[in-house]
């Protein structure tokens, strides 16, 4: 027997490269990664289930993957909002390094992208929390894939008139939410104010850099100890993040690059303990994510060992 394994047929050869760009598409549906593999999968056992002849009447594989994984996801979502009534605490989206799925997204007309950009920021993606299902994915596949609405319509199952009332209605939910754009600069310089005041424990230059109004989630997913309810208003947020470094001063913080700018890997010694994003808008932070539900780290971790 040959030591050399046999080159895949070219059809499925181009099915299994399209996984990568599935796996993008479905995270930003769903909000996780596993989710997201659970859609990958799902798709593939449907197109392994086709017999020879109904694969080679495909003329276009990887818009097939693209309609029926869309399907599943749609079909996820529906079931995701039940579980996660009953989820422990704060259910926030899962964070992924900024680069995790770069070059995955085509690039679309500037006057029809709303945000290529920040495609897998915790701050979109929370935004796409509230929509519902169908708008999320009608947002998804035309915003960010460029899907055409007919072909959007065939999946969500709408006209295509009506399929481009719910991208339209997406997109107008993800203006409501946007600011005044911030550079990359006056971000990172925030957050290092905001990471120095919090190194240092102190309340007062801690709140300067907070907003008024700022506001802090933690997911611990019921696994590990998190506020089990938002912590709004800058005194209250100051007092929780420097309550935490005491009750925890071997938690150290290390730079990282998340989708919505610089962000912190909290470690314990060598150990990723949680990934902090957050976001700037006027030189203060308004909102701080803490993700230390371990189910939601999978992506950082595979990148400390």
């Amino acid at each position: 027997m040959s030591d050399q394994s046999e080159p895949l047929p070219a059809h499925l050869g181009d099915v299994h490269d399209e996984r990568r760009r599935l796996q993008s598409m479905a995270y930003r549906m769903t909000g996780t990664l596993s989710d997201a593999e659970d859609v990958v999968q799902e798709t593939y056992l449907r197109w392994y289930r086709l017999t020879d002849a109904e694969r080679a009447a495909i003329s276009n594989p990887a818009a097939w993957l693209t309609r029926v994984g869309s399907r599943v996801a749609l079909d996820l979502l529906g079931s995701a909002r039940a579980r996660r009534e009953q989820y422990v605490g704060e259910w926030l989206p899962e964070p992924v390094p900024a680069d995790l799925f770069s070059g995955t997204a085509p690039v679309t007309d500037p006057a029809d992208r709303v945000t290529l950009d920040d495609a897998v920021s915790t701050a979109l993606l929370v935004v796409l929390e509230a929509m519902t299902p169908a708008e999320r994915v009608a947002f998804v596949l035309h915003d960010v894939f460029a899907v055409p609405f007919d072909e959007i319509a065939q999946i969500v199952g709408r006209s295509p008139a009506a399929t481009r009332q719910l991208a339209s209605a997406a997109r107008r939910h993800v203006r409501e939410q946007r600011t005044v754009a911030v550079t990359d600069a006056d971000h990172d310089a925030t957050v290092e104010k905001f990471l120095a005041a919090t190194r240092g424990g102190d309340l007062d230059e801690l709140m300067r850099v907070l907003a008024p109004g700022v506001e802090l989630r933690s997911d611990g997913g019921g696994l590990v100890s998190a506020a089990r309810r938002p912590v709004i208003g800058a005194e209250h947020v100051a007092r929780f993040l420097l309550g935490v470094l005491a009750k925890q001063p071997e938690l150290r913080f290390a730079e990282t690059r998340t989708a919505d700018g610089l962000g912190y890997q909290m470690l314990m010694g060598d150990a990723l303990y949680g990934v902090v994003s957050l976001r700037v808008e006027a030189e203060r932070v308004v909102d701080v994510w803490l993700m230390v539900n371990p189910d939601k780290l999978t992506s950082w971790r595979e990148r400390t060992r």
